[in-house]
């Protein structure tokens, strides 16, 4: 099975690096909505059988050009959402991002009962998202792709998790831009492997950096460089 995992289109909270994880969440700016209309484009190569957006507005507007062009329906499952900031909901300042990604990542790195401060634990976050992929590997008979529209926290996060090569600091240290698209291959019994992340080929197997790095440390130097929610996030 094919997974393409899409990032929404650019909202107003980008701008602002907030994090803003809540339902129903922001609409798209108007740059957003040109980068939702260009994504049945830029996937016009990929033979998509089902498609699936999170309830967060923002991934359901960024779906709509696609599914039109395709004559698909929007598939809307809220394990995909983005993960909940719990008590750093929209702030934007250092420390908050900080935390927020540091706990994220240390979920991937294997830590899942490690609890966003006021929200969920790793085990819950990774559990919803596996759930909508295990739906869609279900409904398809591999053949055809599956989009997932869903969040750059998120998508991240899971691949950093699920996928064969790719560690946490090759999560950490590649960011994801609106409308990127992060593309797995295989299924939830044999595993997954990333074949490409917004355009460049992931490797067989990713360096790594010392064992006892952590997701913090030097895979996050500059927070603003990967703030999940932010323009280059």
């Amino acid at each position: 099975m094919r997974l393409l995992l899409v990032r929404h289109g650019q909202t107003p909270s980008n701008l602002g690096h907030f994090l803003d994880t809540a339902r129903p969440g922001p609409g798209l700016t108007d740059l957003g909505l040109r980068q939702a209309a260009a994504l049945p484009q830029a996937l016009a190569g990929e033979d998509i059988g089902a498609l699936y957006a999170s309830t967060l507005t923002r991934t359901q507007l960024t779906a709509a050009p696609l599914a039109e062009e395709r004559g698909l329906d929007v598939l809307v499952r809220d394990g995909i959402r983005e993960i909940s900031a719990g008590d750093l909901e929209m702030r934007a300042d250092e420390p908050a991002a900080r935390e927020y990604l540091t706990t994220v990542f240390a979920w991937a790195a294997g830590d899942t009962t490690r609890r966003m401060p006021g929200g969920e634990d790793g085990l819950e976050a990774l559990s919803r998202f596996d759930a909508v992929v295990a739906e869609a590997v279900a409904g398809e008979d591999g053949s055809r792709s599956v989009a997932l529209v869903s969040h750059g926290a998120a998508i991240r996060v899971w691949t950093a998790a699920r996928a064969r090569n790719v560690t946490v600091e090759f999560a950490a240290e590649h960011r994801l831009d609106n409308t990127g698209v992060v593309v797995v291959e295989g299924s939830p019994d044999a595993g997954w492997t990333a074949l490409s992340w917004a355009g460049t080929v992931v490797p067989p197997v990713t360096a790594s950096g010392p064992e006892d790095a952590g997701p913090a440390g030097r895979t996050l130097p500059d927070v603003g460089s990967v703030a999940p929610e932010g323009p280059r996030g």
